[in-house]
Protein backbone atom coordinates (compact mmCIF):
# COMPACT_ATOMS: atom_id res chain seq x y z
CA UNK A 1 0.00 0.00 0.00
CA UNK A 2 1.27 3.48 -0.84
CA UNK A 3 1.89 5.78 2.17
CA UNK A 4 -0.11 8.80 0.90
CA UNK A 5 -3.80 9.10 0.03
CA UNK A 6 -5.43 11.97 -1.85
CA UNK A 7 -9.16 11.53 -1.13
CA UNK A 8 -10.41 14.02 -3.72
CA UNK A 9 -7.69 14.37 -6.35
CA UNK A 10 -9.78 15.83 -9.19
CA UNK A 11 -7.30 16.90 -11.89
CA UNK A 12 -4.43 16.80 -9.32
CA UNK A 13 -3.96 20.55 -9.61
CA UNK A 14 -2.47 20.98 -6.14
CA UNK A 15 0.33 18.54 -6.91
CA UNK A 16 3.65 19.58 -8.47
CA UNK A 17 4.27 15.94 -9.39
CA UNK A 18 0.87 14.76 -10.61
CA UNK A 19 2.13 11.17 -10.83
CA UNK A 20 3.97 10.80 -7.51
CA UNK A 21 4.43 7.06 -6.99
CA UNK A 22 3.90 7.43 -3.21
CA UNK A 23 0.32 8.65 -3.65
CA UNK A 24 -2.94 6.82 -4.23
CA UNK A 25 -5.04 9.38 -6.11
CA UNK A 26 -8.78 8.90 -5.56
CA UNK A 27 -11.90 10.59 -6.83
CA UNK A 28 -15.50 9.56 -7.37
CA UNK A 29 -15.42 10.39 -11.07
CA UNK A 30 -13.23 9.94 -14.12
CA UNK A 31 -13.94 12.35 -16.96
CA UNK A 32 -12.46 14.70 -19.52
CA UNK A 33 -13.68 18.20 -20.36
CA UNK A 34 -12.69 20.91 -22.79
CA UNK A 35 -12.58 24.19 -20.91
CA UNK A 36 -13.73 27.53 -22.33
CA UNK A 37 -10.17 28.44 -23.37
CA UNK A 38 -9.72 25.14 -25.23
CA UNK A 39 -7.54 23.42 -22.63
CA UNK A 40 -8.34 19.83 -21.71
CA UNK A 41 -9.18 19.00 -18.11
CA UNK A 42 -8.70 15.33 -17.22
CA UNK A 43 -9.84 13.70 -14.00
CA UNK A 44 -8.28 10.25 -13.95
CA UNK A 45 -7.88 8.82 -10.43
CA UNK A 46 -5.88 5.71 -9.67
CA UNK A 47 -8.93 4.43 -7.86
CA UNK A 48 -12.58 5.46 -7.92
CA UNK A 49 -13.63 6.16 -4.33
CA UNK A 50 -16.34 8.16 -2.58
CA UNK A 51 -14.51 10.17 0.09
CA UNK A 52 -17.51 9.68 2.39
CA UNK A 53 -17.19 5.87 2.30
CA UNK A 54 -13.66 4.67 1.58
CA UNK A 55 -12.82 1.03 0.95
CA UNK A 56 -9.39 1.20 2.63
CA UNK A 57 -8.69 -0.49 5.97
CA UNK A 58 -8.29 1.55 9.16
CA UNK A 59 -4.84 3.00 9.94
CA UNK A 60 -3.49 2.59 6.40
CA UNK A 61 -1.87 5.90 5.39
CA UNK A 62 0.84 8.11 6.91
CA UNK A 63 -0.46 11.19 5.08
CA UNK A 64 -3.99 11.96 3.89
CA UNK A 65 -4.86 14.93 1.69
CA UNK A 66 -8.47 16.14 1.77
CA UNK A 67 -9.31 18.92 -0.71
CA UNK A 68 -13.09 18.79 -1.17
CA UNK A 69 -15.08 21.19 -3.36
CA UNK A 70 -15.31 24.63 -1.73
CA UNK A 71 -18.10 26.29 -3.68
CA UNK A 72 -21.83 25.66 -3.75
CA UNK A 73 -23.16 28.55 -5.88
CA UNK A 74 -22.10 27.28 -9.32
CA UNK A 75 -23.95 26.27 -12.44
CA UNK A 76 -23.67 22.58 -13.31
CA UNK A 77 -21.90 23.32 -16.61
CA UNK A 78 -19.60 26.07 -15.31
CA UNK A 79 -15.87 25.57 -15.80
CA UNK A 80 -15.37 26.08 -12.04
CA UNK A 81 -17.73 23.18 -11.29
CA UNK A 82 -15.95 20.97 -13.83
CA UNK A 83 -12.49 21.90 -12.58
CA UNK A 84 -13.04 21.97 -8.81
CA UNK A 85 -16.33 20.19 -8.19
CA UNK A 86 -19.36 21.62 -6.46
CA UNK A 87 -20.72 21.19 -2.96
CA UNK A 88 -23.95 19.21 -2.80
CA UNK A 89 -26.94 20.42 -0.78
CA UNK A 90 -25.83 17.84 1.83
CA UNK A 91 -22.35 19.39 1.98
CA UNK A 92 -22.14 19.57 5.78
CA UNK A 93 -22.91 15.86 6.13
CA UNK A 94 -20.53 15.12 3.25
CA UNK A 95 -17.62 17.06 4.78
CA UNK A 96 -18.30 15.50 8.22
CA UNK A 97 -18.22 12.01 6.67
CA UNK A 98 -15.05 12.93 4.75
CA UNK A 99 -13.30 13.94 7.96
CA UNK A 100 -14.44 10.72 9.65
CA UNK A 101 -13.08 8.63 6.79
CA UNK A 102 -9.83 10.62 6.55
CA UNK A 103 -9.08 10.13 10.24
CA UNK A 104 -10.16 6.47 10.09
CA UNK A 105 -7.66 5.57 7.35
CA UNK A 106 -4.90 7.75 8.84
CA UNK A 107 -2.29 5.91 10.92
CA UNK A 108 -1.77 7.02 14.52
CA UNK A 109 0.65 9.94 14.44
CA UNK A 110 -0.11 10.51 10.76
CA UNK A 111 -0.83 13.87 9.14
CA UNK A 112 -4.04 15.14 7.55
CA UNK A 113 -3.67 18.02 5.11
CA UNK A 114 -7.02 19.74 4.70
CA UNK A 115 -7.28 22.40 1.99
CA UNK A 116 -10.14 24.90 2.10
CA UNK A 117 -10.98 28.22 0.44
CA UNK A 118 -13.16 30.57 2.49
CA UNK A 119 -14.73 32.37 -0.48
CA UNK A 120 -18.25 31.18 0.38
CA UNK A 121 -17.99 29.25 3.66
CA UNK A 122 -15.64 30.25 6.50
CA UNK A 123 -13.17 27.68 7.83
CA UNK A 124 -14.52 28.20 11.36
CA UNK A 125 -17.82 26.68 10.18
CA UNK A 126 -16.05 23.75 8.52
CA UNK A 127 -13.99 22.91 11.60
CA UNK A 128 -17.18 22.35 13.62
CA UNK A 129 -17.76 19.30 11.42
CA UNK A 130 -14.89 17.31 12.94
CA UNK A 131 -14.11 16.49 16.58
CA UNK A 132 -10.37 16.34 15.79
Amino acid sequence: MKPVLDLTCGARMMWVNKHDERVTYCDNTAETHTLCDGRTLTINPDQREDFRDLSFPDNTFYLVVFDPPHLNHLGESSWLAKKYGKLAPSWEDDIRAGFEQAFRVLRPGGVLIFKWNETQIPLSRILTLTPE
